[in-house]
């Protein structure tokens, strides 16, 4: 890539050479400014017919900024977005090669499959015995997770109740000032799982950090050692997450989030019983002859003391 020696950044470049731009050139660069991410994925095409330019133009404005053309001016526009728009640069090549309904759907069970057994046979046999320790012994369980996370998060929350109290899913619709508000509570006898894949957000960063800073066990649940959440975990399960139309596959997370719940049913002891308390709680809202059984505690007509014959 060609241009000055010190590195400036294509919104520093814009902004050095507005003055001398042209009209048309300065179309460009406002539309630029005003929406960079966007203008990173597009084509010179695509790019000229939104600003209302010809190609052309759009080369020429690239050129101006000190360029050697589209191509390179786009590559510097990606410098700053690069994790962001990793999926969005691999969707556009996925879609560019056709393909029926039928394929797409035999495409992503493989890939699922593929990613499972990644997840599988990668995962270490003491760091799951040491996350099911850990969900037992704590006094607490905060769970989080944000995003294409929250659903995992949720189902691991509901999952975990079943055999042990005090489980706190922290992905409400306050939002991470919640999450943060109830970990201020945290001791080194709770647990703070968090749940992140591609792409991680910051607030689910801040909290996992601060589980770590408070003394508390943190579980991570994330697609590898790279993951900035990794960093802060006591303990960390990873999942293969590959997918060629988003950024992650959920399948992964909540086929760990399964397993998890799995083993943790499994070490409790008491799951028969648990899950027969659950069944008898639940047995007046579910659907069928059984419906039409009282509520336990409710009112029950005595019966009738002289029936008629």
């Amino acid at each position: 890539m060609s241009g000055p020696p010190d590195g400036a950044s294509v919104a520093q470049r814009i902004a050095r050479s507005f003055p001398a731009l042209s009209q048309s050139h300065r179309e460009v660069a406002r539309y630029v400014l005003d929406h960079p991410l966007k203008a990173a994925t597009l084509p010179v095409a695509e790019l000229a017919e939104l600003v209302g330019v010809s190609v052309a133009t759009a080369n020429r404005f690239a050129r101006a900024l000190g360029y050697e053309g589209y191509a390179q001016f786009r590559a510097a526009l990606v410098l700053g977005f690069e994790g962001a728009l990793a999926p969005v640069e691999k969707l556009r090549g996925d879609l560019e090669q056709p393909a029926d309904p039928a394929s797409v759907f035999d495409a992503t069970f493989a890939a699922i499959g593929r990613n499972l057994e990644a997840t599988r046979s990668s995962l270490d046999a003491g760091a799951c015995a040491r996350a099911v320790a850990a969900i037992q012994a704590a006094r607490r369980v905060y769970i989080v997770g944000f995003g294409s996370s929250s659903w995992p998060a949720g189902l691991l929350a509901r999952n975990l109740d079943l055999t042990r109290q005090d489980v706190h899913l922290l992905a409400t619709v306050e939002g991470p000032a919640f999450a943060a508000r109830a970990m201020r509570r945290l001791t080194a006898d709770d647990l703070v799982i968090v749940l992140a894949t591609p792409r991680y957000f910051t607030d689910t960063v801040r909290l996992a950090t601060q589980g770590r800073e408070s003394g508390a066990t943190v579980l991570a649940l994330t697609d590898g050692p790279h993951s900035p959440i990794a960093a802060q975990a006591t303990i960390t399960l990873c999942v293969r997450t590959d997918s060629r139309y988003f950024a992650a596959s959920d399948a992964s997370l909540a086929a760990l989030v399964e397993a998890l719940s799995s083993a943790v049913a499994h070490a409790s002891g008491s799951l028969v019983a648990a899950a027969t308390r659950l069944t008898e709680s639940v047995l007046p809202w579910l659907d069928g002859d059984y419906a039409a059984w009282p509520i336990r505690g409710s009112a029950v007509p005595s019966p009738d003391p002289d029936p008629e014959p």
